[in-house]
């Protein structure tokens, strides 16, 4: 989908001069039209310290200069949303009272940031005051990766609850059609929904795990037999693939539903792997995930059990067995409920090496997306590769986002629009300052503010601040000036329009 373009009708409400007195508007007339709506999103990975922080052991000082530095560089490329890891492995990068401390912070498992601070805290602070979504990213199943090398301490459930969690091959896994690992990791995720003012929550492509091979090349059982013959004793039905996805299916069902009681703005992503099954569409080729991760990413599709979609289309427009756009087209085709269709892109692909993507293939994608009915933006893996601009990305992505975009409006998720926004002057006429509360008891993340400089309109975005008020400087008052302000869902209000005789 081509990102639109919504003209709204103005509403002319009496704003206040610098000395008090009220203005008059002209009469009505039709207001500019809005920045395009386009998801802009990129992956911050903290497993491995891929994305942040870039090694264990840093200061506190030095993780949220790190940090700040990611933000900065998504705000300049003009994207408008981070998908931020704060679970990869039963672990938080957060204060919380259900799982330890990541060792991807300090080196140790258990151990805070010292000086303390909470990083997820600080990450939705500072995304909002850059005008950013913060997307809080978890891997419910994940209990341990290869590259943690700390002791585990006691509280962790692969110590506390072995049952639970137990190896398979290079890592340790939460048993899927375990009860008590669905209640556990929803609860550690309703935790962080209710805590923090974050704008979704997101899982990724790891359900069951990928399957691993012991060192005589066989694939390894994954370790389920203890809730199998449970499951077969009390007179179950299913096939043991069809067990496993149901117990999937069932948590990502209630993922939504739970979410969504708890607060109905936050948004639920999922990014599963990119193929639903080889042969869908015709001539698509690899890894069936269906059979093999027990993931139905069709059916979560087909049901409406997210607000967004993003499929990893980890693979260049012009390789036939894996083509990104054909790909694009089939997810879009089994978009039942009009949910948003978001793809996921390889960006860190492009590396400047021999083996590595040109700069122009994420470019060449985003186009490829942008003429795709049904889909209305891009997730980029990962956030290091546009810090560094490896093999020149973030160049090539400059005249892409050549302006700012709105993240798509979540309507089902929607009550009534916000309120016009209350603007008021102050100041003088030349070095005045613009200052913008909501109308109603709306949540307003942002404000679109258009100014009209010889018969042309021009638009600004500005974020709100936790109170939902802003304040804009102007050298001079501009002579026409429209306001619209954007809530949580990212529902537009009608515009307040200024007008300067």
């Amino acid at each position: 989908m081509r990102p639109r373009r919504h003209l709204l009708l103005a509403v002319f409400l009496a704003a206040t001069l610098p000395s008090g007195q009220p203005a008059r508007t002209d009469e009505p007339k039709l207001a500019p039209p809005l920045p395009p709506r386009e998801f802009r999103g990129v992956w911050i990975a903290t497993v491995a310290n891929i994305d942040w922080p870039s090694k264990k052991g840093l200061s506190t000082k030095q993780q949220q200069a790190e940090l700040a530095a990611l933000l900065d560089k998504a705000a300049a490329l003009k994207l408008n949303a981070v998908i931020f890891q704060v679970r990869p492995m039963a672990d938080a990068l957060y204060e919380s009272a259900l799982e330890p401390w990541s060792e991807f912070l300090t080196g140790a498992l258990g151990k805070a940031p010292a000086p303390w601070y909470d990083p997820l805290e600080f990450v939705v602070r500072a995304a909002h005051a850059r005008g950013l979504e913060l997307h809080a990213w978890f891997n419910p199943y994940r209990a341990r990766h290869p590259s943690a090398t700390a002791p585990i301490p006691a509280d962790h459930l692969i110590r506390r609850r072995p049952d639970l969690a137990k190896p398979y091959g290079t890592h340790h896994w939460l048993n899927p059609t375990h009860p008590e690992v669905q209640d556990h990791s929803l609860n550690v995720m309703l935790d962080v929904v209710r805590r923090y003012d974050i704008d979704g929550v997101h899982i990724d492509d790891y359900f069951y795990p990928y399957k691993e091979k012991d060192a005589a090349g066989a694939v390894i059982p994954f370790p389920d037999d203890d809730t199998w013959d449970a499951y077969r004793k009390g007179s179950g039905q299913l096939g043991r693939d069809d067990w496993r996805r149901a117990a999937v299916n069932q948590f990502v069902e209630r993922m939504y539903r739970e979410v969504k009681q708890a607060k109905p703005w936050v948004k639920v992503g999922i990014s599963p792997f990119g193929i639903w099954r080889p042969g869908h569409p015709p001539g698509i080729a690899g890894l069936d995930q269906y059979a093999e991760l027990y993931a139905d990413a069709k059916l979560w599709l087909n049901e409406g059990w997210c607000d967004y979609f993003s499929p990893q289309l980890y693979w260049p427009i012009r390789q036939e067995k894996q083509a990104y756009g054909k790909l694009l087209a089939w997810w879009t085709s089994e978009n039942k409920k009009g949910r948003h269709l978001w793809p996921g892109n390889y960006t860190s692909r492009v590396t400047g090496m021999e083996k590595g993507w040109p700069a122009s293939e994420i470019a060449e994608q985003i186009a490829v997306t942008r003429a795709q009915r049904g889909a209305g933006g891009n997730v980029h893996f990962s956030m290091k590769a546009l810090l560094r601009s490896t093999g020149g990305v973030a160049e090539a992505l400059t005249p892409v986002y050549a302006e700012r975009a709105l993240v798509p409006a979540t309507t089902w998720a929607a009550g009534k629009p916000p309120a016009p926004p209350r603007l008021q002057w102050q100041g003088k006429a030349e070095g005045s300052v613009l200052r913008m509360q909501p109308g109603d008891a709306a949540l307003v993340r942002l404000y679109v503010i258009g100014q009209r400089v010889q018969g042309k309109w021009s638009n600004r975005i500005e974020p709100a601040a936790a109170d939902g008020s802003a304040a804009v400087g102007f050298e001079r008052q501009p002579q026409e000036l429209a306001v619209t302000a954007i809530d949580r869902n990212g529902t537009a209000s009608k515009s307040t329009l200024i007008v300067r005789h």
